[in-house]
């Protein structure tokens, strides 16, 4: 059987990425253009900046993952790119790019879920093992997945508000830390006390739900007190607080669902992912009960690599879109049936 190359595009927000990957195991390319300085003095993602950095970068990096692969479109074997969820404008450029190229080379079409693509970027690492967990942790996202088999997902628990990555970047800004703040406060995490008890909302429900507008809002309270009544805070000490807290939830919830659903492996992705204080939580903790998947840094936020990785579990079963394809913002996994948080 001849290798299967497949060129990859993801563009759900605010990372232009353009990669091929082969039989979906080995990356060749995986060009990320970055749009991360021009969003900072906004302080988050503006999406009309966002699409029009897309349409800048798109070609160009198109043009850099070929070269970059030693390959031309007529050694592929198909084109994927994702088609949610996401911002619409930033979907829709990498939807008109790799429709473009999908029929002037008469190249099947794949749409992929961004959401696979993450936990399918564990799959560029070690091969997965079936029945998996993903515990996928984002900027936009904040869920426990069932992988029953291959292409096969299910919600076991999602947030109720705010995604982990979205509620460190709100108490970043309240720290004054530039976006993204992620790094930051993990940084400051290490080097700072746990002097505040912030509320781990739902901690101990039984449901593998997750909230975090309540830590987020509680941290944003404490900073405008102090400053009120002229109180000199440690900020590091507020850092500390707030991720070991969060970690907390994270690992309560993890471990809940590893006891209702015995897997083999559990997956860490999302940008989140990079996370070393969670990294190191779940070492230290999960290590002995299942093998734990962690991708390489340059692969826990967006980029194209992952997509690719995911697209050959479809393009294997044949499982090819249509020029008609469209962007799904709101794109996500079934729920599964039988979590009773969802009764």
């Amino acid at each position: 059987m001849s290798d299967v190359l497949i060129l990859a595009f993801e563009s759900s927000c605010d990372e232009t990425s353009v990669a091929v990957v082969k039989n979906g195991r080995e990356v060749l390319s995986n060009i990320i253009a970055t749009q991360i300085k021009s969003h900072q003095r906004f302080g988050g993602v503006v999406p009309e900046v966002a699409s029009r950095h897309h349409v800048e970068q798109i070609i160009h990096c198109t043009k850099l993952a070929l070269k970059e692969a030693q390959v031309d479109y007529q050694d592929l074997a198909a084109v994927a790119v994702t088609y949610g969820p996401g911002l619409v404008g930033s979907l829709l450029i990498g939807l008109m790019a790799a429709k473009a190229i999908s029929w002037a080379h008469d190249l099947p079409l794949i749409g992929v879920n961004h959401l696979a693509g993450h936990i399918y970027a564990a799959n560029l690492v070690a091969e997965i093992k079936y029945p998996a967990l993903a515990l996928v942790v984002s900027g936009g996202h904040t869920e426990l997945v069932y992988v029953k088999a291959a292409g096969e997902f299910e919600i076991l628990g999602d947030t109720r508000d705010d995604a982990v990555g979205e509620a460190y970047d709100k108490v970043g800004r309240m720290l004054g830390i530039s976006y993204p703040a992620g790094k930051t406060i993990d940084q400051w995490a290490h080097e700072g006390k746990d002097t505040y008890n912030f509320p781990r909302a739902m901690l101990h429900e039984n449901n593998l739900n997750f909230s975090f507008s309540g830590i987020k809002s509680a941290v944003i309270n404490t900073l405008h007190h102090a400053e009120q009544v002229g109180i000199s805070i440690n900020k590091k000490d507020v850092a500390t607080s707030f991720q070991n807290d969060i970690l907390d939830i994270l690992l309560a919830k993890t471990q809940k669902a590893l006891h209702k659903y015995p897997v083999q492996q559990l997956i860490v992705a999302g940008g989140v992912a990079a996370n070393s204080g969670l990294r190191e939580r779940l070492q230290q903790e999960l290590a002995n009960q299942v093998e734990l998947i962690f991708p390489p840094l340059r692969l826990c936020g967006d980029n194209a690599a992952m997509i690719g990785a995911y697209a050959y579990i479809k393009y294997q079963k044949n499982q090819f879109a249509s020029l008609t394809l469209n962007a799904d913002p709101s794109l996500d996994f079934e729920y599964c049936n039988n979590n009773e948080s969802l009764l």
